[in-house]
């Protein structure tokens, strides 16, 4: 059997041929080995409030017809991952909020965790993370995080399974500061939980997850914020820091989690934006479908380069989300879907490879 470390290796050097190859289309594509299909390498978000969302199977071959090759479930949902069997879409795996403490609390209890959410899917299921919450810190689950993580990555260790990384998922939030982004740090609240964190993320040279979005910052403040540098759509630098110039909101973000965590002493923590998008819908001239459009397909396509700061970098990236929810909170919140519930595109981003 081939290494799953050298299996990620190799379709990353195959993502990152076909990116170079085809950026002049609509979308990024590349080729799987072993497959006839294109998939994106790009992720989206597969969220679930909702009444009235197709089923899982139907979601899961949504994900299929439009070749998208990654998906982020944020908790252990069974029918979302017996459709994820057999489908080769690269999985990140979220524990609940609420499940962190007792995952923390022993190797016993984290046995039964993986046992109950991981093990029945293992041998036909891509895992690629296994993210510890969604935004728990700052927070009442904040200080398990670090413990959870460990026991979780014990049993990947005694079970040989190098190609999952464990992790876990940043809000803004967590910054005190991010302009400039050299100015990047995390505010003091969030750097008592993240300091061991970051340790562990760093010994086991697994990523940090952030969810970044440049939406929020631009609508809360449109007069010093521009619209195409929150869009990726400048054409020169808007934001200079020192000797880096940054021409799009989302690298400037980014960046700034990476001056954070140097800040703390950790300097070789890679970046997975676990989360970004924009609303089609819900704040009036600041969300309609052209700037949804114009957001996400820029997003697709800047994916997988480095920013400024880190050029070297392999910056994967989760599209937010799959579908509009409709029993999320009123607003903006219900209008982040690529998809209506109907499975019909809420806007134009994404071309099928499948029918």
């Amino acid at each position: 059997m081939i290494d799953p470390i050298i299996i990620r290796l190799m379709t990353k050097m195959m993502a990152r041929f076909w990116l170079s190859l085809l950026l002049s289309i609509t979308v990024t594509m590349h080729s799987q080995i072993g497959t006839t299909e294109a998939s994106l390498d790009i992720g989206v978000c597969y969220g679930m409030m909702g009444n009235n969302l197709p089923s899982a199977s139907d979601v899961i071959g949504l994900y299929k017809k439009y070749g998208i090759g990654k998906v982020r479930l944020f908790d252990p949902n069974p029918a979302a991952l017996e459709a994820l069997m057999g489908s080769q879409i690269d999985v990140s795996l979220g524990t609940r909020n609420e499940d962190i403490q007792r995952i923390a609390s022993s190797q016993e209890a984290a046995n039964s965790w993986f046992a109950t959410n991981v093990e029945p899917y293992i041998n036909n299921t891509v895992f690629q993370y296994i993210s510890v919450g969604n935004e728990a810190i700052p927070g009442p689950y904040a200080s398990y995080i670090a413990n959870a993580m460990q026991n979780l990555q014990n049993i990947l260790n005694d079970r040989n399974l190098a190609g999952v990384s464990v992790t876990t998922v940043l809000s803004a939030a967590t910054l005190a500061s991010s302009y400039p982004p050299s100015a990047g740090a995390f505010t003091a609240e969030a750097r008592i939980d993240l300091i061991n964190i970051l340790k562990f993320l760093s010994a086991q040279g697994s990523p940090l997850m952030v969810n970044v979005y440049p939406y929020f910052a631009y609508a809360s403040d449109p007069v010093n914020i521009r619209l195409d540098y929150a869009q990726f759509t400048a054409t020169s630098p808007v934001v200079f820091d020192g000797n880096l110039s940054y021409t799009s909101m989302f690298d400037a973000m980014v960046d700034a989690f990476f001056w954070a965590m140097e800040k703390e002493g950790v300097a070789n923590v890679d970046v997975v934006v676990s989360e970004s998008g924009w609303p089609s819908a819900g704040n009036g001239d600041f969300t309609t479908p052209e700037l949804a459009a114009t957001y996400n397909k820029n997003f697709i396509l800047r994916m997988n380069k480095g920013t400024p700061k880190r050029p070297q970098a392999y910056i994967e990236g989760y599209v937010f989300a799959m579908f509009n929810e409709n029993l999320k909170p009123e607003g903006v919140e219900q209008h982040f879907g690529l998809f209506n519930p109907n499975m019909d595109p809420a806007y134009p981003v994404l071309n099928p490879v499948s029918d």
